[in-house]
Order: C-alpha cells, then sequence, then structure tokens
C-alpha cells in the first residue's frame, strides 16, 4: 500500500480486542477519516435509505457527496418508514456508501465487511485485530460493567453472528489469514503498539 497514493485500509476484529480504537487513533495519525459499522449501519437502518436512493445521490455528482449524504438523511426524519430492510439490501446499500467514500478519498474503514468489499481495491491494506478471549471478557466487563458469564456469552453471539454474516456473502472464514495483510494480538499490546506496527508496515511498503 502507498500511502502517497488514495488508499483504504480496513480493520476487521473481534469484539473486545480494542479494533476500533486501533481504527479510529490510525486514522487521526494518517490524518483520513475513519468509518465505522454502526456509523454507515446507523443511516441504513435509521433513515431506510436504500441501494437506489444511495445511486441517485451519486448520479447528482456533488462536490460532497458524504456530506450530501447527511443532508438526504436529516430531510428522511419525518417519513414514516417502519420497513426493516433485509441484511441483503443492507450489506449492498453498505457496499455502495463505503465504495463511494473510498473513491473520493483515503479512509480507514472498521467493520466485518470491509475487507470483503475492497479485497480488489488496488492500494489497500487489510488489518485483522483479534485477542485472547481473557482478554476480551476483561475489557468488555470493564466497558460495559457486565459480568463474565454476561461477557462471555456476548462474545459467543457476537462472535457467530459475524461469522455467519461473512459466509454469506463469501466463501471465507473471517479467520482465514488469506483474508489479511496484518494480523495482530492485542495481548500484551496497547491500542497506540497496534498502531505503531501498523504505521511501519505503511511507511516500509511506500
Amino acid at each position: 500500500m502507498n500511502k502517497d497514493e488514495k488508499f483504504i485500509i480496513t480493520i476487521n476484529r473481534e469484539l473486545g480486542s480494542g479494533g476500533r480504537t486501533v481504527g479510529r487513533k490510525l486514522a487521526e495519525q494518517l490524518g483520513v477519516k475513519y468509518y465505522d459499522k454502526a456509523i454507515i449501519q446507523g443511516l441504513t437502518e435509521k433513515y431506510g435509505l436504500t441501494a437506489e436512493e444511495i445511486e441517485q445521490l451519486k448520479a447528482q455528482e456533488k462536490p460532497s457527496w458524504w456530506g450530501e449524504l447527511q443532508e438526504r438523511c436529516k430531510s428522511l426524519l419525518s417519513s414514516n418508514r417502519q420497513e426493516k430492510p433485509s441484511t441483503s439490501a443492507m450489506f449492498e446499500t453498505e457496499r455502495k456508501i463505503l465504495e463511494r467514500l473510498a473513491h473520493e478519498e483515503s479512509c480507514v474503514v472498521a467493520g466485518r465487511s470491509g475487507f470483503l468489499i475492497f479485497r480488489d481495491y488496488p492500494n489497500s491494506l487489510n488489518v485483522f485485530i483479534q485477542a485472547s478471549t481473557e482478554y476480551r471478557i476483561e475489557r468488555l466487563m470493564k466497558k460495559q460493567g457486565i459480568t463474565y458469564a454476561a461477557a462471555l456469552d456476548t462474545l459467543d453471539m457476537v462472535d457467530e453472528g459475524r461469522e455467519t454474516y461473512l459466509k454469506k456473502y463469501s466463501d471465507r472464514s473471517r479467520y482465514d489469514t488469506r483474508n489479511y495483510d496484518i494480523m495482530l494480538s492485542m495481548d500484551g499490546m496497547t491500542e497506540d503498539d497496534a498502531v505503531a506496527v501498523i504505521m511501519e508496515y505503511v511507511n516500509r511498503k511506500r
């Protein structure tokens, strides 16, 4: 990946590993925007945007497509859309949003489908952030104020859900090493340590 040209870095991560924080800090250090699943999915779910509406916005050729999308979302606040989009429709809409963002500017994307969407992108870096179960449980207990048992149940549920989601759209497991350029275990590392490792790789690949 050449950081002197337009690039995309995807961060796939296990819940409780700190991957989202790593993504934010990495984006800050690179001076680019950060987008995660919550941002993109929040738009599609809250405002009921469809892939077709995304295409309509793209066709308008506004100087700032993301700003135009946000304005469109605001205009939909008074709508009465109640139907939840299907998983397939959601994935397609997210894909179109992310592809448009990557087309316009360099960015860091954290989310379970990022590396899949950008696997053929010419100037990209795909990173997987993981950690031991104990590390993840401890982090989740502190962050959410829940018991050990509740944290373990949450991890199991989320891990299974993410794996199922990915396999619906690809023939690979999210744990398949072929998906990534870098895989990091957060045990014994801070988020800043992880960012430093990724940055070292990026700087060497110039």
